[in-house]
């Protein structure tokens, strides 16, 4: 009370709310710095993780041949089945 009657000339109002202020804006800066810190994180794995999709694009994009090798196997497995067939076997 004594702190109080210091300040009871109109100031306490203002004492309280610069305290309140304060307080409001610590539990903020608490709850977004993690927040944050976790965004960075996900930001460096999410990088990671689109090198190497990049990567995987390049190591199968032979892939996209296969029906190619396919049809042109089928066409001489088919030419080799006549073969045999002419002679005999």
């Amino acid at each position: 009370m004594i702190a109080l009657a210091a300040t009871d000339n109109g100031t306490t109002g203002w004492i309280v709310g610069y305290t309140i202020t304060i307080v409001v804006v610590l539990v903020v800066v608490a709850l977004v710095v993690p927040i944050l810190v976790l965004a960075a994180s996900i930001g460096k794995e999410a990088k990671m993780i689109n090198d190497s999709l990049t990567e995987s694009v390049h190591n199968t994009a032979a892939l996209k041949e296969l029906n190619t090798t396919m049809n042109h196997a089928e066409v001489i497995v088919a030419g080799l089945n006549r073969g045999r067939t002419r002679l005999g076997g």
